[in-house]
């Protein structure tokens, strides 16, 4: 189980650069962002985590290309590739700003049902991103509603969810809403290290 992290925390987790850990990371591992972005900080004040957002990696063998499955803010599903992130993120010619975290689901998850996992996210590619579901999470922490009936649309840890939840791996809630750092301190969620 991840436990809970505070910024400074994350600080002191092993950092390796990306070149040199491609080869080690899987369809399937977890990549848990801590931006300083104004939309960052809204999403880790609501969800009171260090944690921001929540996408995973699909490695794809034929074009030996790493990319991230997420759900962005004002775009939807995609897949972006993981070395953007850490040069040219969203074309601005800078690396992310915040921390990227690396986890992995243990025990681990057989091949073919991550495979199916990681299709369950392409088959929502393009669905767009639930830009006001923050502000509603916000309101249910506050007044303590549940969760409203689920539609099509997706936050970045909702679609993370999904795709596992889709093969039998689904990961504990504590909240009637799912949060990166849901994800985060499930009991089947190992952290491996920083990485930039």
């Amino acid at each position: 189980m991840a436990e809970t992290i505070s910024k400074k925390e994350i600080e002191h987790l092993q950092v390796q650069p990306y070149s040199e850990m491609r080869d080690d990371l899987q369809t399937g591992d977890l990549v848990f962002c801590s931006g300083s972005y104004f939309f960052s900080q809204a999403v880790q004040k609501f969800t009171k985590s260090v944690w921001s957002h929540v996408g995973m990696i699909y490695k794809d063998p034929t074009l030996e290309r790493i990319f991230v499955l997420e759900s962005e803010t004002m775009i939807g599903v995609r897949l972006a590739p993981l070395s953007k992130y850490l040069r040219d993120y969203h074309g601005r010619n800078r690396p992310y700003k915040g921390n990227i975290v690396i986890a992995r689901v243990d025990p681990p998850v057989d091949k073919q049902k991550l495979n199916q996992a990681i299709s369950y996210g392409m088959d929502e590619l393009t669905k767009p991103y639930d830009n006001f579901e923050i502000i509603r999470i916000g309101i249910r922490i506050l007044f303590k509603i549940s969760r409203r009936t689920r539609d099509r649309k997706y936050i970045c840890s909702e679609l993370v969810y999904d795709c596992f939840d889709s093969v039998g791996v689904p990961f504990n809630l504590r909240d009637e809403y799912v949060s990166p750092d849901d994800i985060w301190q499930d009991d089947q969620v190992q952290p491996q290290y920083r990485i930039y």
